[in-house]
């Protein structure tokens, strides 16, 4: 079996990927402290052709050197936007009919693999600070809070790692409706 090259790839250009349909899935940043991070979320965000980003709080934006390490790019095709305060996006996207899902450990949580996202819908998925989480306001907002299953001795995944799993997970099912 051989390596396929960059340029056998048959990937979008940046201007393809800016027209390409979206999926319906919105990523809210909420308070992301490493540059590197947010660029990987970029980065899966371009992979899967995500319909937008939203920086929030402390989150840096792009341009940035570290953001670009890590973004490889990415910061250019993706659509993304700046919001100072997370629960005011949070309420602002929910009057625009999108659901809302918080990616945390809480009571009452949904295992990631029990979440059946329905058609024709978007949903914005909210990934918090790497220490302190989503903010407590955002996931009492939320429409539904979604866990990923771990089965080791740690509490977390790195929040870059955790929007690969989630991205991937819903992408497939969004998918196969």
């Amino acid at each position: 079996m051989r390596k396929l090259k960059n340029s056998e790839l048959d990937r979008l250009s940046v201007e393809d990927f800016k027209t390409a349909k979206k999926t319906s899935i919105i990523i809210v940043l909420d308070n992301i402290r490493s540059l590197n991070n947010i660029g990987s979320v970029f980065r899966t965000s371009d992979a899967f052709l995500i319909e937008k980003i939203y920086l929030c709080g402390i989150t840096a934006t792009p341009p940035h050197k570290d953001i670009q390490k890590t973004a490889l790019g990415s910061t250019d095709s993706v659509v993304w936007e700046y919001a100072e305060d997370t629960l005011d996006l949070i309420e602002r996207l929910k009057t625009e009919n999108i659901r809302i899902c918080s990616i945390e450990q809480a009571e009452n949580a949904m295992m990631l693999d029990d979440f059946s996202p329905e058609p024709e819908t978007t949903y914005a998925l909210v990934f918090g600070n790497e220490v302190k989480g989503v903010k407590q306001d955002v996931v009492n907002t939320s429409d539904v809070v979604i866990e990923i299953p771990q089965f080791g001795t740690k509490h977390s995944l790195n929040i870059s790692v955790s929007c690969g799993v989630v991205v991937w997970d819903v992408f497939s099912k969004l998918k196969n409706l």
